[in-house]
């Protein structure tokens, strides 16, 4: 289960970023995800809860901002909706596409005190 491992670098980077922008706790953190960043959403709330607990984290709530995928096709230079890595182009048929957004993972925002 990476998603722990996940959970464990966010919290890490979170009491990073409260030393040098001075801030004591978490509140609310947004969190980009693409569905080619491989990563099981429930999973990760879970995983991130127990890691953040006894630390500055504690207690925050962590929402989620699901981001679409999207590729070009090289061969038809359409651009399309994908869910996968190895879709294939719904216009052509090519598997030939260039990934533009999806595999997003991060911090997008945070509510601190």
């Amino acid at each position: 289960m990476h998603e722990m491992s996940i959970a464990e670098g966010i919290v890490q980077l979170l009491e990073e970023q409260a030393v040098s922008q001075h801030f004591q706790r978490v509140k609310t953190l947004w969190l980009e995800l693409g569905p080619l960043a491989l990563v099981e959403t429930e999973a990760l709330r879970f995983c991130f809860e127990a890691v953040a607990r006894h630390t500055l984290a504690e207690g925050a709530r962590l929402e989620i901002v699901e981001l679409p995928g999207e590729a070009r096709c090289l061969d038809c230079n359409a651009r399309v909706a994908v869910t996968t890595r190895y879709s294939a182009c719904p216009g052509c048929g090519s598997y030939r596409l260039q990934l533009l957004r999806g595999d997003e993972l991060r911090i997008k925002e945070l509510e601190v005190e």
